[in-house]
């Protein structure tokens, strides 16, 4: 018997790829921080252990690669923010450690 979301593509998304939509839904489903009971590991193609937190949408599933900069990223979430963009637009998630108007070499 097939899981009932094996029809959705899957995605791994790396924090530099993070769209105003996937970072909404994991503020929306991981209100107060995700721990340790909802990271998922995997290996990836390179035989590297990968840590993600999941969050699915009507057509894809989404493991989100865990990081320092996804757990500041969501505490600071306001929805705001990304009223000019677009919500697949992955420039609109800026690296918390970068000051406003500040360019990083690994964004381009």
């Amino acid at each position: 018997m097939k899981p009932k979301d094996a029809h959705l593509k899957r995605v791994i998304v790396d924090f530099k790829k993070l769209t105003p939509e996937i970072l909404a839904l994991l503020v929306e489903k991981y209100p107060d921080g995700y721990d340790d009971d909802n990271v998922i590991s995997f290996k990836n193609a390179k035989n590297e252990i990968v840590e993600a937190v999941e969050v699915t949408t009507e057509d894809t599933k989404y493991l989100v690669k865990v990081s320092t900069k996804l757990e500041q990223t969501m505490e600071n979430y306001d929805e705001d923010d990304y009223e000019d963009f677009e919500d697949d637009d992955p420039n609109a998630v800026v690296d918390p450690e970068l000051e406003p108007g500040a360019e990083d070499a690994d964004f381009t």
